[in-house]
């Protein structure tokens, strides 16, 4: 609808996807790509934090969707937040909030758990993804909470495979790193798109 020929993705956890297919449809568009806590690798995922995702997709049952239901409530929400972050404080109590607000919407949990079983279909895809950072040497910032247990340091180190000059970046925080660091997150990026 904007008529863009150009532009640097921005892509974050569980959404990068979307935007590693918009590179593989329109591979000459992209300028470059900011991943933030944005996987593309086998190696970037956490092995207890997709302990039960692995588990709903070998065998899907109702029994396999309640460990995943449960990171949905106020708590599972909130402590996805936390974890790995120095000081909780800082982050803003509409942040969980409003997430947890909205999975507590009528019917809106069970349509989360659908989507984490067809999630499995991205991690697939993964070798596509490699073969267009291989093949197109896109410029690559990957700035990524050190301490997310989703998406692993190992995922964002694993870009350099790919792309040897690709930029990572840790940050001391979990995985919603713009909840504690947005002004360094945002330094980088400027810093990236400069270049």
């Amino acid at each position: 609808a904007l008529g863009l020929k150009r532009y640097t993705l921005y892509v974050f956890y569980y959404g990068a996807p979307v935007g590693w297919e918009l590179a593989l449809t329109y591979l000459d568009r992209i300028a470059g790509i900011v991943s933030q806590n944005g996987n593309a690798y086998l190696e970037g995922l956490g092995e207890k934090a997709w302990a039960p995702l692995r588990a709903y997709w070998a065998k899907p049952s109702p029994e396999k969707r309640e460990p995943i239901r449960a990171r949905m409530s106020l708590e599972g929400v909130k402590a996805a937040y936390f974890q790995g972050v120095a000081d909780p404080s800082i982050i803003e109590l509409e942040s969980y909030t409003l997430d947890a607000a909205i999975l507590a919407r009528p019917g809106n949990a069970d349509l989360q758990i659908d989507l984490k079983l067809d999630y499995k279909r991205n991690l697939e895809r993964y070798p596509l993804y490699q073969a267009f950072f291989r093949e197109r040497r896109p410029r690559l910032l990957a700035i990524w909470g050190r301490n997310d247990l989703f998406f692993i340091p190992p995922g964002a180190e694993a870009f350099r495979r790919d792309i040897p000059d690709a930029r990572v970046v840790f940050l001391d925080t979990g995985h919603f790193a713009l909840e504690t660091h947005v002004d360094a997150i945002a330094d980088e990026m400027r810093r990236f798109l400069r270049e």
